[in-house]
């Protein structure tokens, strides 16, 4: 471009050098501009290096040509003179009043847009028609590395008033040349298909072959080329060299044929591993961290690995910036390779401030308290982690991301930068079952109260079978040391009639308190204490029941109700190490809970659950990820009552089916039913209903395939989640006596009848799952099919609900 506005200067001074001679000299009395319209006479000046008074020459006024085409605002320029004073004819470039582009699939408008500014193309701006050619060139080539190379790009320069022009970029992209063939020569190790299996690019494939990628693209193959390279160097040949790789087009620029020539060498087998540095007298731990041993082929992957977890280490103590470097001393007649690793720790950084960005809503002192990475103490690689890890867990953001920043050889910044997400839900669900028909249900829960990381709920819920009002409150720091607390006031109207399960009615009312000790990062303890009142009623006599009132009968009232106040204490143990609190990607939850009621409680009995979660990521970023969940439960009553064991209160009873354990089935509907025996003829007649009882034993079991939703914007990823799962459980009643109605007479109905105190009538399903973090909570959409159902079961195909997740 430069030689370009030489020239064009050359030339405009022809005129010059006819009027003055070589050695005639002029003092400039004044400068004038003819023809300027956009560019003011201000602008113009200050591209000049003359100015008034000064004395010149011919070489003086050449250089002042160049710097006025070298401002870019003139097309042309002539230079004349009237007696002293020295006139500039100029021709201003026309200024780009539109930019327009048509045929561009493969590349964006903003893309294309974005490389036009940086080469001075852009609206407002003057044209210079000079680099309209080259960038026609640059984007051709860009079509041409990905193997379109019939691509074209045309442009069309429109004149319009006032001196502006508008830019049409024409694209012709044509079709993406194919790998017509791929060829390794040199390779005699192995083959070449077992070589061509581990590249990206194939040949080009058949119809029954629509997954094989063989449209060509420069950067594939280069990628393809560090595969193969690798390949080798991991296996022991470390002298593998690629040669020469060739790529031909065929003449009518639809497909190409690709040449590579290996030179495989010979295997290697290290025989000594060395140090060199400074290992701040580590060398016995740095020599742990190394899988690679003396008498191992040569493994490039094991020594990056190496580097590494040196690289970990050394971040561990406070060396945010060690430099770990591999030297391996080959000896090309023994086929040997001495590994050497130099370390230079550097110097250790210590964290000047911790900066926090991104949370509108939450608080600094919320995220700073769950920071195990302290301000003023060396940098921790491990802390760090620790800290991002505690952050993601809170379910408040979507995205956590921490990063250093070098201030000095021993000084660093963290900066913690958050995406907040809805931390609150309104809970409400809708449902659609093949026996349970619609239901509904809505309420409130935020956890994180005005952005303190406070967890305070307010819920009303009204379906078909409760009526519930509760308030909770929990402040996970009651203490500094992390001690959680928070209580619970509740009241819930129970029709287990309309919950599928055996009618009666159940009034509760009561609060409860609870403590959390913190025991290290992903153990937690918790403790409680709890009175509730339940009032029952609406009573129906069926056979199961019977031995409940055989122990507890005289608290019966003359309505046939009963009231039973219990005091409980309840106590868990958490582990969590998930990646996050919504939508984990990797690592595991389980959790031990249990409950007893005081002795001198109306009733006495107990309850345990484990419930565990185990997610394993199978792609590095999460996207395709593996959840394992099982559950397991058993309840039953302990002490004498009126010289009788007592036994679990039937309202306490564990019930399976639905979205929450087995998905594919109505909620409650899984387990024992209820019998209805009566005397016909001095003969006993048992009635099994399709009523659910629930039972004191259970299990549910799930295994789901978690994926990206097809087609989704790459915004919502982290926000939105797909599944194929399988489902499974059963609950049974371990204190039901089946001689006492295995003798009578079925009257219908037989069977659904067995012997419900043993485990072995096992449901399952299949299905898909969506589920959506969204401004009102976790959306969640079930379709599930029962693969293994009993008669009398309900099932529930389709399901929508909001406000749980897991």
């Amino acid at each position: 471009m430069t030689k370009r506005y030489l020239l064009a200067s050359v030339f405009a001074c022809a005129s010059c050098f006819s009027m003055f001679s070589v050695a005639q000299k002029m003092t400039i009395s004044d400068l004038q501009f003819e023809g300027l319209q956009r560019i003011t006479l201000g602008a113009a000046l200050l591209s000049l290096p003359i100015r008034e008074g000064d004395i010149v020459d011919e070489y003086q006024l050449s250089q002042a040509l160049k710097k006025l085409y070298a401002s870019k605002y003139f097309e042309s320029i002539e230079l004349d003179r009237s007696g002293n004073v020295l006139i500039f004819k100029v021709k201003e470039r026309p200024s780009i009043s539109n930019i327009a582009l048509t045929g561009n699939d493969k590349l964006t408008d903003e893309q294309i847009l974005d490389s036009l500014k940086s080469s001075g193309i852009k609206e407002g701006e003057p044209l210079d028609r000079t680099t309209l050619a080259s960038i026609e060139k640059s984007l051709e080539n860009f079509y041409n590395s990905i193997g379109k190379y019939s691509a074209k790009v045309e442009t069309v320069v429109t004149a319009l008033p006032r001196n502006r022009v508008s830019i049409q970029f024409i694209f012709r992209e044509g079709l993406t040349a194919k790998i017509e063939q791929i060829n390794i020569v040199g390779n005699h190790v192995y083959s070449d298909v077992k070589l061509l299996k581990r590249l990206s690019l194939r040949n080009s494939g058949g119809w029954w072959d629509i997954f094989a990628d063989d449209n060509y693209q420069k950067q594939k193959l280069a990628g393809d080329l560090e595969v193969l390279k690798s390949y080798y160097l991991d296996r022991g040949y470390i002298r593998f060299n690629i040669e020469d790789t060739q790529v031909a087009l065929t003449p009518n620029k639809k497909g190409v044929y690709v040449t590579i020539n290996v030179d495989e060498g010979d295997i290697y087998k290290v025989t000594d591993i060395k140090f060199i540095g400074n290992l701040l007298g580590k060398e016995k731990d740095i020599r742990a961290l190394i899988s690679v041993t003396k008498g191992d082929i040569y493994a490039a992957s094991d020594v990056a690995f190496a580097e590494q977890n040196i690289r970990k280490y050394f971040g561990r103590l406070g060396y945010a910036y060690p430099e770990i470097k591999t030297y391996p001393e080959i000896d090309d007649t023994t086929k040997t390779v001495v590994v050497n690793f130099s370390i230079d720790p550097g110097q250790r950084g210590y964290v000047r401030n911790i900066n926090i960005s991104g949370n509108t809503t939450t608080k600094d002192i919320v995220l700073r308290r769950e920071m195990r990475q302290m301000e003023g103490s060396w940098l921790s690689s491990e802390k760090i982690e620790q800290s991002k890890a505690r952050l993601n867990r809170l379910g408040f953001f979507s995205k956590v991301d921490i990063e250093t920043t070098r201030i000095s050889n021993d000084l660093v910044d963290i900066n913690v930068k958050v995406e907040e997400q809805s931390s609150g839900s309104f809970n409400a669900g809708i449902g659609y079952g093949t026996e349970s028909g619609m239901s509904l249900s809505a309420g409130i829960q935020q956890n994180n109260f005005l952005g303190s990381g406070d967890k305070v709920g307010f819920e009303v819920k009204f379906n078909d079978y409760s009526t519930n009002a509760s308030i909770n409150y929990t402040t996970p720091y009651l203490t500094k040391d992390a001690v959680s607390g928070g209580f619970r006031l509740f009241y819930d109207k129970f029709e287990a009639g309309d919950a599928n399960i055996v009618d009666y009615t159940n009034t509760t009312y009561g609060t409860r308190f609870n403590l959390g000790f913190p025991v290290d990062e992903i153990n937690r303890l918790n403790f409680g204490v709890g009175w509730e009142n339940n009032g029952i009623s609406q009573l129906n006599s069926y056979a199961q029941l019977q031995t409940f009132w055989d122990i507890y009968g005289s608290l019966l009232n003359s309505d046939g109700s009963v009231n039973f106040q219990n005091f409980d204490v309840t106590a868990s143990w958490t582990r969590n190490n998930l990646d996050k609190g919504q939508l984990p990607t990797q690592g595991m939850k389980h959790s031990l809970w249990a409950k007893v009621t005081i002795p001198g409680s109306d009733l006495q009995y107990f309850k345990v659950n484990f419930d565990l979660s185990n997610y394993q990521r199978i792609t590095d970023d999460g996207d395709w990820t593996t959840l394992l969940r099982a559950s397991v439960g058993y309840a039953n009553g302990y002490g004498k009552f009126e010289g009788n064991d007592q036994i679990l209160p039937f309202f306490e009873n564990y019930y399976v089916g639905g979205y929450r354990t087995l998905r594919g089935f109505a909620s409650n509907t899984i387990g024992p039913r209820a019998i209805y025996v009566s005397e016909i003829d001095g003969n006993n007649s048992g009635t099994i209903t399709d009523e659910a009882l629930g039972g004191n034993a259970k299990y549910t079991l799930s295994a789901e395939l978690i994926f990206p939703v097809p087609l989704l914007d790459e915004a919502y990823t982290r926000q939105v989640r797909s599944s194929i799962f399988i489902d499974a459980g059963e609950v049974w009643d371990t204190e039901f006596d089946y001689s006492k109605y295995s003798q009578s007479s079925c009257s219908y109905n037989c069977e659904y009848f067995g012997d419900y105190s043993k485990p072995g009538r096992i449901r399952a399903s299949i299905g898909t799952q969506l589920t959506w973090i969204s401004p009102m909570g976790p959306l969640v959409f079930t379709l599930a099919w029962p693969v293994k159902k009993y008669e009398g079961d309900q099932t529930e195909i389709f399901s929508f609900n909001i406000g749980n997740s897991f």
